[in-house]
């Protein structure tokens, strides 16, 4: 016998080898009939599993956020068989989840085409009508590379061969179809649903490695209903508006081109946007008592290889090599070169903590694949900062980063979603001992601040763990952006002191934190975030100037002088145009207000202001309309 513990506190005495399905039915029919998975001491298994052990047992059902997963990883499953009966000579790898949907790499030799991909879709549908079984099997490893090297299926007797002794060779039968697969799975393909759509095709290396064969990628989405899938897709339509590509073209914020792959060519519109945004979180953490600091760009490669950057990033820095032979890399992070500003002179505990913060360019050697607009980029600012403190101090600086956040979030309207505790990699240095008390200490200071985390294993950074900041936009995304990672490693390594209340030398530990992150990439997300429609005081251009008439021209001129004596960023459009013309085509550029004015205006010392996405139009004297822009124009922090 074993014993299942239900949600509700109850235990239960059932014989060993019982099913998640007769468990169900324990219950009721009606939850027998809904039931998908079954969760057994948090491990997610399939219905149909003998269980040989009790625990707290959950019934999964597919209102249950913990059954989508398992959909989107069944549909992938169904897309493979789909494929294979539509194209039998192609061979099926990899397809796992991905957030929002899944994937399926596959080998074939002649390309698919955007106009197969409903033909697949039809399929599809089919197969989720034939309600085929899916079953679980356990093999013997020899017995399944020789299965399926036979059958053609040389990538998956590949993933055999990796797969350590120790575990065991699942693969799921789906009709007359099969996977190796450690599951689990949904009780038939039925239960998928059609609440699918195949949305792009790509191209993928083998195991993600260049020197292998390249295969072909199908994407897709899969969702509990109808309703949320087309909820998806409306945001994608959305998304694609907000595209910061394009709004950022019809502002004429910047551009890219092949000179320059990574780099970012910013016009005086976007680069007036970055500086504002700059330099807004510049006063936020100078008046939370950072000194701003500058480091060299370029580096001996000694440097990095005492800090450890060397054997983790080298491959991803800019090196060079002079005359005499130096090795020298570009940075693609400030920690190292902010700890010899630390070093420099006797330190004491006195001037515990120290806030520096940088906002200098790196570069990193992203893949030309992984390159995406201002997003993903070689070359980027942060706002970097890292705070050198003792262990008594970890928890208020925390805190105080963390309230620092929410008030630069709250600002820039964006909603702090949820923050994620990324755990040791299976790489890393320092002793086990300082990560168990970084990770708790972490953790600790995070709900000190009124934060709760989610634990995320192996996502910490190679010297220490780190709390990820994951924002939601207008539309619904996360975008991670703000860290805070403790650090114990990197002052050890590079040898920081400084001076205790004993008289003794003492390791500072080392808290890297940023806001936005990188600067380029916070651009691109508040791009689409507001679409283009910035608040006044990020608009690039705040105002346009625009006349009627050109009898009204010179008014025009003394308008637009007293608006940039008092600190608004103005044009002024005197072309003989329409006035609805220009109106639209300054609309089109997300200008936030227009001021028009005619004869009648200029004669009463009148503007007629006009907002973005307003039809009506407010009617004020030009001191007035000064006034109040002026007030609307200020950053947050200066109110």
């Amino acid at each position: 016998m074993i014993d299942l513990k239900f949600p509700d506190g109850s235990v239960r005495p059932f014989d060993a080898g019982v099913t998640g399905r007769d468990v169900a039915a324990s219950i009721s029919k009606s939850l027998e009939k809904k039931a998908l998975l079954i969760k057994l001491d948090g491990e997610l298994l399939d219905l149909a599993r003998p269980l040989e052990r009790g625990g707290a047992i959950e019934i999964i059902t597919r209102e249950r956020p913990e059954a989508l997963d398992t959909i989107r990883h069944d549909t992938a499953h169904v897309l493979a068989e789909a494929v294979q009966e539509l194209f039998p000579d192609t061979q099926v790898t990899i397809g796992p989840n991905v957030e929002d949907g899944f994937y399926y790499d596959f080998a074939r030799a002649e390309p698919f085409s955007l106009d197969d991909l409903p033909k697949i879709e039809a399929r599809m549908r089919q197969i989720v009508d034939r309600d085929e079984a899916i079953s679980r099997e356990v093999w013997d490893r020899a017995e399944a590379i020789a299965h399926f090297d036979g059958i053609g299926e040389t990538y998956k007797a590949q993933i055999i061969r990796g797969i350590p002794g120790d575990q065991a060779i699942t693969v799921y039968r789906q009709g007359q179809w099969k996977d190796l697969c450690r599951g689990p799975h949904l009780p038939s393909t039925r239960h998928v649903g059609k609440a699918f759509k195949l949305t792009k095709l790509a191209g993928a290396y083998w195991r993600g490695d260049q020197a292998n064969a390249q295969l072909q990628r199908i994407y897709g989405t899969a969702w509990a209903s109808d309703a949320d899938l087309a909820a998806y897709l409306t945001r994608i339509e959305e998304a694609e508006k907000r595209d910061h590509r394009k709004v950022g073209a019809a502002m004429d914020l910047f551009h890219f081109q092949e000179e320059g792959r990574g780099m970012i060519f910013w016009h005086p519109k976007g680069w007036t946007l970055y500086r504002t945004l700059q330099n807004y979180v510049r006063r936020r953490m100078e008046a939370e008592g950072y000194v701003e600091v500058k480091t060299p760009q370029v580096l001996d490669r000694a440097l990095w290889e005492r800090s450890g950057h060397w054997e983790k990033f080298h491959d991803d820095m800019f090196t060079c090599e002079t005359p005499d032979g130096e090795v020298l890399a570009i940075k693609p992070m400030n920690c190292p070169g902010h700890v010899q500003i630390f070093n420099h002179g006797q330190r004491s505990y006195r001037e515990l903590p120290i806030r520096m913060a940088e906002f200098d360019g790196l570069h990193r050697n992203e893949s030309s694949g992984s390159m995406h607009g201002i997003i993903r980029v070689r070359g980027l600012s942060q706002d970097d900062g890292h705070i050198f403190c003792t262990e008594e101090q970890i928890e208020a600086e925390s805190k105080a980063f963390v309230d620092l956040l929410r008030l630069v979030y709250a600002d820039l309207k964006v909603e702090l979603q949820s923050v994620k505790l990324a755990l040791r990699p299976d790489k890393r240095f320092g002793t086990e001992e300082q990560w168990t008390i970084a990770e708790d200490t972490l953790e600790r200071a995070a709900n000190a601040a009124g934060v709760e985390v989610e634990r995320i294993p192996n996502e910490g950074a190679f010297y220490g763990p780190k709390l990820e900041f994951h924002l939601r936009d207008a539309i619904g995304r996360t975008w991670q952006c703000g860290t805070l990672q403790l650090d114990y490693v990197l002052p050890e390594r590079l040898d920081a002191t400084y001076i205790g209340e004993d008289g003794a030398k003492h390791r500072p530990v080392m808290l890297h934190r940023a806001i936005l992150g990188s600067l380029e990439r916070f651009t691109g997300v508040l791009i689409e975030h507001y679409a283009g429609a910035f608040p006044l005081w990020l608009a690039p251009v705040q105002v346009v100037v625009a006349t009627i008439t050109s009898d009204a021209d010179d008014y025009a001129a003394t308008a637009a002088a007293a608006l940039r004596k008092a600190g608004l960023r103005v044009e002024i459009d005197l072309r003989n145009e329409k006035v609805g013309y220009k109106v639209r085509e300054h609309s089109l550029a997300k200008v936030p207000v227009i001021a028009v004015v005619g004869r009648r205006e200029a004669e009463e010392d009148k503007v007629a202001l006009r907002r973005l996405g307003s039809d009506g139009q407010q009617v004020l004297t030009l001191d007035e309309a000064v006034a109040l822009l002026t007030i609307e124009a200020t950053p947050p922090d200066l109110r």
